[in-house]
Order: C-alpha cells, then sequence, then structure tokens
C-alpha cells in the first residue's frame, strides 16, 4: 500500500515539478538576455564617456593648467596631458595634466614599453641612450595617475614624458611624491592640476652608454606643483628634489611655487587670475592639503636639521638607537589607552606611518603636573631618552615631565 502511495504521488506531482522547472528555467534565461543586453550596452558607452572625460582634461589644461611658452615652444598634447619637449636636451621641459577622482577606479596595469613620441618634432627614440645608463626612465606624468583610461596610460610611456633619475630618488621619495597626490585626490575628491619638469642646471652631465646617439641630459632637480582650483578652498604647494637618495622626510621637499618659477625661469599658471595666481603660488603649508579621513592628515614635516645643542629629528632617530639622544617634533597625535593606560606621543607623522614616538607608561603618570594628551597635542617638543626598536620604529619611553622640553623655549 506504501509503495502504491509513492507511486501515485511521483505520477501526479512530477508532471507539475517538470512545469515548474520549464517556467524557471525559461524566467532565468529571459532575466540572463535582458542583463546580458543591459551589460552590452553599458559596455558600449564605456569608450564614449572616457573620451568625453578626456577632452574635458584638455579643454580645462588649456584653459588654466598650462604653462606660459617661450619663444620656439611648441604644445604637443597626448589623451591625458600635455607637453613641451626640450630637444636640447631630450627630456620635456614640462609636463601637464590633470588627476582625477577617477583613479580610485582605475585597474589597469603597468604597461613598461616605453616608446617614441610620434608627435613630437625632434628625437625621443631613446632606447639606446637609457639601456644600461645606470638610471631609471622617470615618470614626469606617472602612469598611476591615468590608470583609469587605457589611451592615457599608454601615453605616460613615451620617452617625451620621461627624464633620467636615480633609482633611489625615482622608486622611493619621487614615488611617495606621486602617492601624496593621488592621496589627496581620494580623499578630496577633486580634481588636481599638476605641472612637473626637469632642473637643468649648468654643467648637468648626459647619459653615458657606449650606443648613445642622442645626447639626454640629467637633470640636478626635478619639480612637481600641485593647484586644486576646483575645491572651496584654492590652493597650491610644489616640492623640489634632488636627483639622489631622499636626504629628509617628504613633506620636507615642500616649497612655494613661486620659489620653482625663481629656480626654473619658468610661469607656472600664468592663465589665472592675478588675485588667485598669486595667493596660490605663495603656500606651502601641507597641512592645507590634509583630508578627513586621510590615515596621513595632519602630518608635518620633520623640524629641519641640524638643530642644536646636539639634538636630532624624528627622520634621524633609527641611527641613534640603542643610546640616549634627544629627538625633537611636533606632537601630531596623542593616544591613552584604556588597558594599560599608557600615553602615546605620535611625533610629526600619525599612527602607522610614524617614524618615532614616545611613550610614558601608566606608572609615570604621576610624574607629570599635566596631562600630556591634551597639554602636549600640537606642540613642538623635544624628548630625551634611550632610544629603543618596537615593530621596527624608535621609541622612547619618557620617565618625568624634565624629560620633555618645549621646542619654543630651546630656540628662543
Amino acid at each position: 500500500m506504501k509503495q502504491l502511495s509513492i507511486a501515485l504521488f511521483i505520477a501526479i506531482a512530477l508532471p507539475c515539478i517538470m512545469r515548474a522547472q520549464g517556467v524557471d528555467d525559461a524566467r532565468l534565461k529571459e532575466l540572463r538576455d535582458r542583463y546580458d543586453a543591459l551589460q552590452a550596452q553599458q559596455d558600449s558607452l564605456l569608450g564614449p564617456i572616457e573620451d568625453a572625460k578626456l577632452a574635458i582634461m584638455q579643454r580645462d589644461l588649456a584653459a588654466t593648467g598650462l604653462p606660459a611658452l617661450a619663444p620656439g615652444d611648441v604644445v604637443t598634447v597626448h589623451p591625458g596631458h600635455s607637453l613641451v619637449w626640450d630637444e636640447t636636451h631630450h627630456v620635456p621641459k614640462w609636463t601637464a595634466h590633470i588627476v582625477m577622482p577617477d583613479i580610485m577606479k582605475g585597474n589597469l596595469a603597468r604597461i613598461d614599453t616605453f616608446k617614441p613620441d610620434p608627435e613630437v618634432k625632434g628625437h625621443t627614440d631613446l632606447f639606446k641612450e637609457y639601456w644600461n645608463s645606470g638610471y631609471d626612465r622617470g615618470h614626469m606624468v606617472p602612469s598611476a595617475d591615468m590608470r583609469w583610461s587605457r589611451k592615457a596610460l599608454e601615453a605616460t610611456y613615451l620617452y617625451s614624458n620621461i627624464a633620467p633619475q636615480k633609482a633611489e630618488m625615482n622608486r622611493e621619495a619621487w614615488a611617495d611624491l606621486e602617492d601624496w597626490g593621488r592621496r589627496y585626490v581620494h580623499y578630496a575628491q577633486e580634481r588636481v592640476f599638476i605641472v612637473t619638469g626637469p632642473v637643468i642646471t649648468p654643467g648637468s652631465p648626459v647619459l653615458a652608454t657606449p650606443t648613445a646617439i642622442q645626447k639626454v641630459t640629467i637633470p640636478t632637480y626635478c619639480f612637481k606643483a600641485f593647484a586644486d582650483l576646483d575645491g572651496p578652498d584654492k590652493k597650491g604647494i610644489a616640492f623640489v628634489m634632488r636627483n639622489g637618495p631622499a636626504e629628509k622626510d617628504l613633506l620636507n621637499y615642500a616649497v612655494t611655487i613661486d620659489s620653482v618659477e625663481k629656480l626654473t625661469g619658468l610661469d607656472l599658471f600664468p592663465a589665472l587670475a592675478d588675485s588667485l595666481e598669486n595667493a596660490i603660488e605663495r603656500m606651502d603649508d601641507t597641512r592645507a592639503w590634509a583630508n578627513s579621513g586621510d590615515p596621513s592628515s595632519g602630518d608635518v614635516p620633520a623640524i629641519k636639521a641640524p638643530l642644536p645643542g646636539g639634538r636630532f629629528n624624528t627622520t634621524q632617530a633609527k641611527y641613534h638607537i640603542g643610546q640616549t639622544a634627544t629627538i625633537c617634533g611636533t606632537v601630531v597625535g596623542t593616544r591613552r589607552t584604556q588597558k594599560a593606560n599608557a600615553v602615546y606621543l605620535n611625533m610629526d607623522r600619525n599612527h602607522p606611518n610614524q617614524e618615532f614616538y614616545a611613550t610614558i607608561w601608566d606608572y609615570n603618570g604621576p610624574n607629570f603636573h599635566y596631562d600630556p594628551v591634551t597639554y602636549l597635542l600640537n606642540r613642538k617638543v623635544c624628548i630625551t631618552g634611550k632610544i629603543t626598536l618596537y615593530n621596527d620604529i624608535p621609541r622612547i619611553s619618557v620617565n618625568n615631565e624634565n624629560e620633555i622640553e618645549l621646542w619654543d623655549e630651546i630656540v628662543k
């Protein structure tokens, strides 16, 4: 009887299940077909959208982002940037581009295939000149700034965008500077206009390779000037780096755009209204470029060495591990832990990018007549003690308030 009931159930239910399955399969196919059609329609719009963005970039660059032209200068326009080529030195005289918030969505990979620039009137087939020269092919317009556009990315690998850079510069401090610019755009969600170039000085050498045909001059310095012209607070800043190993913290390379113009003889943002141009070209405060949510927000340059009385700045602390020394800097972050009731003082750079910090343990708290968390924040101080290493970061454990001096008292 049981077997008969099962057979009867199957005979009645199976056709219904198969009909339902047929309906579900048909419905699923219909939805998939509709999705594929929408996806194809969306994909067909990506190219025109990219082209429209690139056209707007070039329009705005031409309107407000190009340096003044000297006699004989010819502007070469590429999808993501513009430049003037220096045929005498076989490097760009300058490049100009805009970093877009689209960089955060870009996922195109590096190309690393450098090519001559067919748009430039001059010699830009420089493979033989750079090969085994001991110098990197340093991008003036970073390829990572254009990872959202294949056309713009490929243009950054033209030799017209390249200048010889020492590896210690190109892969370290210069790369950090490029990251600094992209980080600002990400957190501010505002475009930034950038002018970049090499600085040739009297006696600058040329690349020396056995196969070289052209004389490619090695710049003594490279500069990069930033202008935020879209945000509510218009601002500018520039950086100048010697072509070699970094000698100081990145933010210590910050200068005014005016100083770059004096160094290079260029007029970087001549299309701006005089009042705006004069205002932004006098600025050099990196704190104006800090944004909420940015881990490096509030970072300040290390105090420039040498410091008085045998003291050291935070970037020099790593050279004195195991020694008793005095380290000076700005307290940009303070924190009291709940569990251990310890106080952490981050100097010049916030966690997790700090190069030095100080700790006041709970049992030393009574040795302070003030609350270090509130009293020391944003003050320049000098801390004396034995420098130890924890998680590869130099630190000093402070025993009492006499081991902390206010910088203003030292230099007055």
